[in-house]
């Protein structure tokens, strides 16, 4: 059987049952301390408190052991945000509060501002506080107009909010800074504000806001001041009197706030009551020495302290030495004066005496106990002098006292100064004596006038002249003291004059041997910016002073001479003058300076400023010479050169362009030679250049004309190259003259013919063989003006070359043959075969010639064409075979043959035959003697001339004309030079 559980419950049960109510009651308490816990607490008691000079609000509360807190800034009237932020504050030590600043961005009385807080957990917060106001002057309760910041000072650079409360019913219009008008924002029902950026210095009484309705009238204004924060600096303390102590220091930089708003100073915690000033120089007084200080300097922007500290012998700064008084005399004096407090008797000091004359500041240092005097010496005579004094500390010496009030003095008069003198000479012995004025230290006192002395030690002649203040200059002539050598001198001597006396004089021994030459070499002296900078080497052992001379180089008589006096021993020095003038060159001498007489030592010329030359090269000309140009120049005048001439240029011109034709570098240069020109115009340009550049240059022009010098000589030239030529000719020619003579004239063989012909020849008769006619034909146009001999030749030959008769031998009887006057037409003479026997003898009857012979010439063979304008019956003439018959060497009369013009008829074609071929010998006489007409070359020319001819006794024309002795051979043209040639190496045979 079943049985069911039970629950059994026994005393031991009653602890288990208060165990837990206790654990549940710790649990229920410790649910609700935690909900304690979570809740925060709300801000209570927050209390404002506001600081309308800065604009910051100060906020306090209560709020428990909260750090965290959420501040919201509100604008009351309009209710907008002004700041919402999260700050973490915590309490206060003192107060037991919550604190917390704000400096708002515009002044605190442009609106209402309302403000709460609540107290924040991470993301748990609490209820808000209370809301509480700081009222602003924009309520209702307030009507009038109002602008904030009032009178405000700003550090330099800051940006300051401006508001302007408008009056009730009134319309808001601008807000103006300075002159410039505004962005305005509107922060309730009558206030706006408007910010002003980057602010510059303001004005001493500072810079201008003013608000306007909207009618443009002013309402309202106020004035902000910009500045600086003071910074004051050089902080010092010392002492005067050796009891009281003086602080000073500077401003160094200028606030610009004055007045009120001006710095204010205390000294070791005492305010500084110093009157205001503009003066940065600060000085404070305290009545006993305190031996340490601290300055501090405070304004509205913020304050600067510094401190100092020294013992009070390290600090004494003398007053002024008082009531000073002087002893005078001519180059000394002495000055005198008292010290302000008795402490200074028993002090070291040293005194600073500061003298003045002419502008001129000098310092003299005196030191002594208690010092109240000095003396002053060098002083120059006849001279106003001023004096102060000042003192300070001989030992520890911290700075010079002030300076003492200024007395003035004037040293006495002395006799002057030796003048400086110098002697200017010609070289005729006349020359100037010179000196400078003395100036009015060298015066030492009132000049009265100079004295000028020449003395000749030879011949003990003096001359003594008496010279007015405002003259330096004397002429003078050495003839009239003293005679012309080379031993004697004449001293010069120049003394001034003043109202004390009469100076030392001042001498110059001046030789009586003046020479044209002047051996030294002159240098360059260069100007740069002390002058001209001179050298020169100078004799170890010499003692004797120097003196250097210049003058204008263009002058030569009586010059305006400058010169200085160089101390012994130097060896350069600088001069400069205020007549040096640019582009005059002048003379610069060195001169010994002793007790004899003045040697010259060196010499230089130079330029303080080069310049371009004032004028061209003097009388440039232009010469030809053959094909070259020749340009010649004078050198410019020294007074238009203004620079040492470097060369020349030469141009030559065409228009406005210059081409450079050549740079002569040598100064000294005077022609320049332009080569090989072609015939034409030129125009030359010569500049000469220093080293300031070119001047503007000489032109001159030139035609260049044919060289008829040039072919004149190259014609001589040509007439003695051949001159030389023939003589050369003739002389081979007189030495060859064998080889000449066989080669161009050999000898004739005379002929053999019977007979005496060694007796004087007489006219030769010839009479014609049987074989032989001549048919004389007579022309019906005849012309009285010429007459002419045709011989008709019989032929030998047929028209083909063949002989047609037996030979003819000669006979040992001379032969007569007569020719008779024929008078001929105008046209060429041709042979002809005659007609008939008839015809020569009706020919013969008209007139009979003598002939004569000159020469007789070998036999050669000739030809005659047929002329077919042979008859003036105008029938062709037949060859005569008869006329050749005979045989042997008989005579036969010989002609040229000539060609003549083809306007009557057509030529035969057969000329005649050789004769030489029939008859197989013989003789002929032979001429030179031409026909007029011309000769055609492709027929034949003339054999080479006879020396000999028949002539006519009536007649001065050789009879028969030279024909061909070969028809196969060219004939050639006689020539005239051939025939002189031959002529001239020919000899006539009997």
């Amino acid at each position: 059987m079943d049985t069911m559980p039970h629950l059994s419950v026994n005393r031991s049960s009653k602890p288990n049952c208060r165990t837990v109510w206790l654990i549940s009651v710790l649990v229920g308490l410790l649910a609700i301390h935690t909900y304690a816990n979570d809740v925060l607490p709300v801000p209570q008691q927050v209390s404002l408190s506001a600081n309308m000079d800065s604009q910051q609000l100060s906020i306090s509360w209560l709020a428990g052991a909260a750090t965290t807190f959420d501040l919201v800034i509100l604008r009351t009237e309009l209710d907008e945000t002004v700041l919402s932020e999260t700050v973490s504050v915590m309490v206060s030590q003192l107060s037991g509060r919550h604190e917390w600043n704000w400096t708002s961005v515009e002044p605190l009385e442009c609106t209402s501002l309302s403000i709460k807080i609540r107290s924040r957990e991470g993301q748990t917060t609490s209820e808000w506080s209370n809301t509480e106001i700081l009222q602003g002057s924009d309520l209702p309760s307030e009507e009038n107009f109002q602008i904030f910041p009032l009178d405000k000072v700003v550090p330099v650079g800051a940006n300051t909010t401006f508001c302007c409360i408008m009056k009730e019913g009134n319309q808001f219009g601008k807000i103006r800074y300075g002159n410039t008008d505004l962005i305005s924002t509107r922060l309730s029902r009558r206030s706006y504000a408007t910010t002003v950026f980057n602010q510059g210095l303001s004005s001493s009484s500072g810079s201008n806001v003013i608000c306007y309705d909207n009618t443009e009238q002013l309402i309202t204004g106020v004035a902000v001041f910009v500045g600086y924060p003071p910074l004051p600096g050089d902080f010092v303390c010392e002492t005067r009197d050796l009891t009281s102590t003086v602080c000073l220091w500077n401003e160094r930089r200028d606030t610009n706030l004055y007045k009120s708003r001006g710095t204010r100073y205390t000294l070791n915690n005492r305010p500084c009551a110093l009157e205001w000033s503009r003066n940065p120089q600060k000085e404070y007084r305290v009545a006993n020495w305190e031996g340490k200080w601290t300055l501090v300097a405070v304004n509205a922007l913020g304050q600067y302290s510094l401190t100092d500290s020294a013992k009070l012998s390290h600090r004494v700064n003398p007053v002024a030495p008082e009531h000073l008084t002087s002893v005078v005399h001519a180059l000394n004096a002495t000055v005198l004066w008292q010290l302000k407090y008795d402490g200074y008797y028993s002090l070291a000091l040293v005194c600073q005496v500061e003298l003045t004359s002419q502008g001129y500041k000098t310092k003299h240092t005196f030191t002594g106990v208690g010092l109240r005097s000095a003396v002053l010496p060098d002083l120059y005579p006849y001279e106003d002098y001023s004096v102060q004094v000042r003192c300070g500390a001989q030992q520890n010496f911290w700075k010079w006292g002030s300076w003492s009030e200024t007395i003035s003095f004037k040293t006495s008069s002395l006799v002057p100064e030796s003048p400086d003198m110098w002697v200017w000479m010609n070289k005729d012995y006349t020359g100037q004596v010179m000196w400078k004025p003395l100036t009015r230290r060298q015066s030492r006192g009132l000049m009265t006038g100079y004295e000028v002395t020449l003395w000749s030690p030879e011949e003990h002649l003096q001359h003594t002249e008496i010279v007015p203040l405002d003259i330096f200059a004397v002429p003078i002539n050495l003839t009239q003291i003293a005679t012309v050598s080379s031993d004697n001198m004449v001293m010069a001597t120049v003394t001034a004059k003043n109202t004390e006396g009469v100076s030392q004089p001042a001498s110059v021994l001046i030789p009586l041997r003046l020479t044209d030459v002047d051996p030294l070499a002159v240098s360059r002296a260069v100007y740069t910016d002390q002058g001209f900078s001179l050298f020169w080497q100078s004799d170890a052992n010499a003692t004797f002073a120097y003196v250097v001379e210049w003058c204008n180089a263009s002058c030569k008589w009586n010059c305006l001479v400058d010169w200085i006096n160089v101390a012994p021993g130097n060896t350069n020095v600088s001069i400069e003058s205020a007549n040096f003038q640019p582009g005059v060159r002048y003379n610069i001498s060195l001169y010994s300076s002793s007790s004899e007489a003045p040697e010259l030592l060196q010499r230089w010329q130079g330029y303080m400023q080069e310049l371009v030359p004032s004028s061209p090269v003097m009388s440039l000309l232009t010469t030809q010479q053959d094909s070259d140009i020749l340009l010649s120049w004078e050198q410019i005048p020294l007074v238009s050169r203004r620079g040492f001439v470097l060369g020349y240029n030469i141009y030559m011109s065409s228009g406005s362009q210059f081409t450079l034709l050549a740079n002569l570098s040598d100064p000294g240069s005077r022609s320049y030679k332009v080569k090989s020109m072609p015939e034409g115009s030129y125009k030359f340009t010569v500049k000469a250049y220093t080293s300031a550049g070119e001047d503007t240059g000489a032109t001159a022009s030139i035609m260049l004309e044919p060289f008829t010098d040039r072919l004149i000589l190259e014609i001589l030239a040509s007439l003695g190259v051949t001159a030389l030529f023939l003589v050369i000719v003739t002389f081979i020619c007189y030495k060859k003259r064998q080889w000449v003579k066989k080669a161009f004239y050999p000898d004739i063989p005379e002929p053999k013919l019977p007979g005496d012909w060694s007796r004087s020849q007489a006219p030769l008769d010839v009479k014609p063989p049987h074989h032989s006619l001549v048919h004389m034909v007579e022309r019906p146009e005849w012309d009285s003006s010429k007459e002419a001999l045709v011989v008709i030749p019989e032929e030998d030959e047929d028209e083909d070359g063949q002989g047609i008769g037996e030979a003819l031998a000669d006979t040992d009887e001379p032969t007569s043959l007569r020719y008779y006057n024929q008078v001929v037409d105008e046209r060429p003479i041709r042979p002809r075969y005659p007609d008939s026997s008839d015809s020569s003898a009706s020919s013969l009857d008209s007139a009979r010639t003598d002939v004569t012979y000159t020469g007789i010439q070998t036999s050669g063979s000739f030809v005659f064409q047929l002329d077919s304008h042979g008859s003036s019956e105008g029938h062709q003439p037949q060859a005569d075979p008869s006329f050749c018959a005979g045989g042997g060497g008989g005579y036969r009369p010989q002609m040229q043959s000539r060609v003549v013009s083809d306007d009557t008829g057509p030529a035969s074609p057969n000329p005649y035959p050789d004769p030489e071929a029939a008859s197989g010998g013989g003789y002929k006489p032979q001429s030179s003697w031409q026909m007029d007409s011309p000769v055609e070359d492709g027929e034949g020319g003339s054999r080479a001339p006879s020396l000999g001819s028949p002539t006519s006794i009536a007649s001065t024309q050789f009879l028969l004309p030279d024909g061909e002795e070969h028809t196969e051979e060219k004939r050639q043209p006689s020539s005239s030079a051939a025939t002189w040639l031959t002529n001239l190496l020919s000899s006539t045979k009997p």
